[in-house]
């Protein structure tokens, strides 16, 4: 990747961020847009874990990490803290590995 082109990706995001700016201006967004708008965030951090935990390069694997990600997961449904999630996920992880390898 040339440093022209990360200059030209710059400056069309720069560009499309300001366009919408100057399109909406001071209007207000409708409400189901704005709720619309507000989840995006989520839904793009389940996708990232989704597909690091689930997949090397372009091929589906299920291995010790979906155990890790799982325990993380109702570990946080039960309103653990952070720092517990964390571990207690490495820990699952580590011992899946341990056992499976």
């Amino acid at each position: 990747m040339t440093w022209e082109l990360v200059l030209a990706l710059g400056a069309g995001s720069y560009l499309l961020k300001m366009l919408g700016l100057v399109v909406i201006g001071d209007r207000p967004i409708p409400a189901a847009l704005d709720r619309c708008l507000a989840l995006i965030p989520a839904a793009l951090i389940a996708a990232i874990i989704v597909s690091n935990t689930l997949s090397i390069g372009h091929h589906l694997q299920i291995d010790a990490r979906l155990a890790g990600v799982s325990a993380a997961v109702v570990a946080a449904s039960r309103r653990a803290p952070v720092l517990v999630v964390i571990v207690l996920g490495a820990a699952v992880t580590a011992v899946v590995r341990a056992i499976a390898g």
